[in-house]
């Protein structure tokens, strides 16, 4: 049985139920507004303002469909990755810090590194890679943890909001970067981890690049301590 079909099919029922409700909520209005607007003497731009709602109704029908997309396709590749890959899948928001972090890890004249607002986390004995994708997966970059620094949480500014993050430090070809890393789920309604389910998963992945070192023989580096990013770097933008 394909690991994705309940999931595409929550989806579809999700969907189906949010399009029903909002086609009757349009069809239901509008007759209300025509039999609101017999009784009222005519307005210059009622048609404007009708038509405006209209669309209003209707992009948020496209954002919430595209939405539901987007988590059921994490939801897809979760399963995947969890049947295939004998490590820790997580759950991560994409920012505009984060993808301007790793492209600053590669090479001049490769390809951009590119994230989906949702992406896909594993970390195993090889390392912490990123993943794209749906029910087939594709890798985005891999870091092995001979090039992980150190692993520590932080907090960071998403609108008014203090947001906790986990902030690696890398170190590849010369160049060393902190990726700020949101942690979320495949949920509908839900944004990023905090409290106990993110610590849980900052302190998962400092033992194990605390084991990978040792099991190579490395040096462990010294523990940071939590600092703040600098609030040129605190304002993260979403995409």
């Amino acid at each position: 049985m394909n690991v994705a079909a309940p999931h595409r099919r929550g989806l579809t029922a999700v969907i189906a139920a949010a399009a029903a409700l909002l086609v009757g909520g349009i069809i239901a209005g509008s007759s209300f507004l025509d039999r609101l607007m017999t009784l009222l003497p005519p307005v210059p731009g009622a048609r404007a303002a009708a038509g405006f709602v209209a669309i209003v109704a209707i992009g948020a029908f496209v954002w919430l469909f595209v939405h539901l997309s987007d988590l059921a396709r994490a939801r897809s590749r979760r399963a995947a990755l969890e049947q295939t890959m004998r490590g820790e899948v997580s759950c991560g928001i994409r920012s505009r810090m984060l993808v301007r972090s790793l492209n600053e890890l590669l090479p001049e004249g490769s390809r951009e590194v590119q994230l989906a607002r949702r992406y896909s986390i594993v970390v195993d004995p090889s390392g912490i890679s990123f993943w794209n994708g749906g029910r087939r997966p594709r890798r985005a970059i891999h870091f092995p943890w001979r090039e992980v620094r150190n692993i520590r949480s932080d907090t960071i500014v998403v609108g008014t909001s203090l947001v906790p993050v986990l902030v690696m430090r890398v170190r590849r070809g010369g160049t060393s970067v902190e990726l700020p890393i949101m942690l979320g789920t495949e949920r509908p309604g839900s944004f990023a981890l905090s409290e106990a389910p993110f610590y849980a998963v900052v302190r998962s992945w400092k033992a194990k690049h605390r084991d990978a070192l040792r099991a190579e023989g490395l040096d462990l580096s010294p523990t940071t301590a939590p600092t703040s990013l600098g609030r040129s770097r605190s304002q993260l933008a979403l995409r």
